[in-house]
């Protein structure tokens, strides 16, 4: 089977960005795409991922190209001017610039519960095409992760892939070794597929085609400060973890805690908050107030270790965190 790619840039490539975090599936998502490209649809394929510690929390950047049969494919630098834009992870898009680069007649797919116009707003897009899937949604009722969701709703956004390439390519990778999962994982393709909401905006003031604006670095070789200045060395206090989670949250039930500090001795990132009373025959002890997920990062290593249940994983909603948080107060920090 041979496939003809139906739109390409001046090196007569496609490209594909997907912007995500480790843990969801990014990386064996664009090697599955570039697999289905090149052994079931007769296109030249590249893809490799870019990511700094190999682990769950930490930014990913997975990058695919395509070219047709007689273009040869030897780009090997990462994806700044993409066709289509894979957002796993909806709070990226207020914590980095996920659209950099992006063309103008170009896709955005976006796991998330919010509409197109939603997107398109936070974003700031004026033109182009926005496709939003509830892939965490999917994927918690399926018992998968995020990844095949999306590579479901990426073909039918995309209008030269193959679905029956990359499912094949999805029951040749897991059958291997996960032969349990290769059923789950194509239910949870398909309804990616069917349940994916898409929109294309057309900016009537701005007809010229045209890439999204890319970020670039405010410093440069004549403008760089002597000496090797850190800028931003960042600090503990005001970092902010929230774009690291994957959808959960630890859940506090304070009627049923019995402030044994389970949860805080397993806790990587001190998100507990803890307030000074007096116990029942009026000695001194620490009770626990609340979680301050600023610093939360859903690992859930505190669900697993509490001995009563006060602690449950439950799916992070918009205005959860900041509605129910629990702030550290920090002696030397002005509020």
């Amino acid at each position: 089977m041979h496939t003809m790619l139906t739109k390409t840039n001046n090196l007569g490539l496609y490209e594909i960005r997907m912007e995500s975090i480790g843990g969801l599936g990014a990386n064996l998502a664009g090697k599955m795409l570039a697999e289905a490209g090149v052994m079931h649809m007769g296109l030249n394929g590249s893809n490799f991922s870019s990511y700094g510690s190999e682990k769950k929390g930490s930014a990913v950047k997975a990058f695919v190209r395509f070219a047709n049969p007689e273009t040869k494919l030897r780009e090997s630098a990462p994806v700044d001017e993409p066709h289509v834009v894979v957002v796993f992870h909806e709070a990226m898009l207020t914590t980095q610039n996920c659209v950099s680069g992006l063309h103008s007649d170009g896709i955005l797919l976006v796991n998330t519960k919010k509409s197109p116009d939603e997107i398109k707003q936070l974003t700031g897009l004026q033109s182009g095409t926005i496709m939003c899937v509830d892939a965490l949604g999917i994927s918690l009722r399926e018992k998968t992760r995020i990844n095949t969701a999306m590579l479901g709703a990426l073909c039918q956004a995309i209008d030269f892939l193959s679905v029956d390439a990359v499912k094949a390519v999805i029951q040749e990778t897991f059958e291997v070794k996960y032969p349990k999962l290769v059923a789950s994982n194509l239910r949870t393709f398909d309804a990616g597929y069917s349940e994916g909401l898409m929109t294309t905006y057309i900016d009537v003031e701005n007809t010229v085609s045209v890439t999204t604006k890319q970020a670039g670095t405010l410093l440069g070789y004549l403008t760089q400060p002597i000496g090797g200045v850190i800028h931003n060395p960042g600090n503990s206090i005001l970092k902010d973890l929230s774009g690291s989670r994957q959808g959960y949250l630890p859940h506090f039930n304070s009627e049923t805690c019995i402030h044994c500090a389970a949860c805080d001795m397993h806790c990587p990132d001190f998100c507990f908050v803890w307030e000074e009373g007096e116990d029942k025959r009026g000695r001194p002890q620490q009770f626990l107030s609340g979680i301050d997920y600023q610093y939360c990062k859903g690992c859930m290593k505190c669900v697993e270790v509490c001995p009563t249940g006060s602690l449950t994983s439950e799916q992070e909603v918009e205005g959860y965190a900041h509605e129910h948080a629990v702030k550290h107060h920090f002696a030397l920090v002005n509020e």
